[in-house]
């Protein structure tokens, strides 16, 4: 199953964070899941400040500079996983170096079966 891997960061958070000598570098990290094949793509995304929000209301086009939300956190990159499991990719996620001061969404794609 192919999941999409947010890298959400909030930089107080990360500033906070307690790191362990078993935590790996994303060098380390990317290394180790590329080794195994459960990493098809991934990117480092430009700051939220590059950042260019589109919607559409009432059939007008309406873009604004930076994010959608006022929040601390923002999505810093992505990586594309093909794990066997939901609990395939909890596992490879836990050990990338931002699961530590920030957070990792994962999301299914859809399928022909859905």
């Amino acid at each position: 199953m192919r999941y999409m891997m947010f890298v959400v960061v909030d930089p107080a958070a990360a500033a906070e964070a307690e790191p362990s000598e078993n935590d790996l570098t994303t060098d380390e990290w990317v290394a180790d899941v590329d080794s195994r094949g459960k990493r098809i793509m991934g990117e480092v995304l430009r700051p939220v400040s590059d950042a260019t929000t589109v919607r559409v209301s009432h059939g007008k086009v309406l873009v604004t500079d930076g994010p959608f939300t006022e929040s601390k956190e923002w999505i810093a990159g992505f990586d594309i996983l093909e794990c066997d499991d939901l609990d395939e990719a909890i596992a490879i996620a836990a050990r990338h170096p931002m699961a530590n001061g920030g957070k990792l969404e994962l999301r299914p794609f859809w399928t022909e079966e859905d």
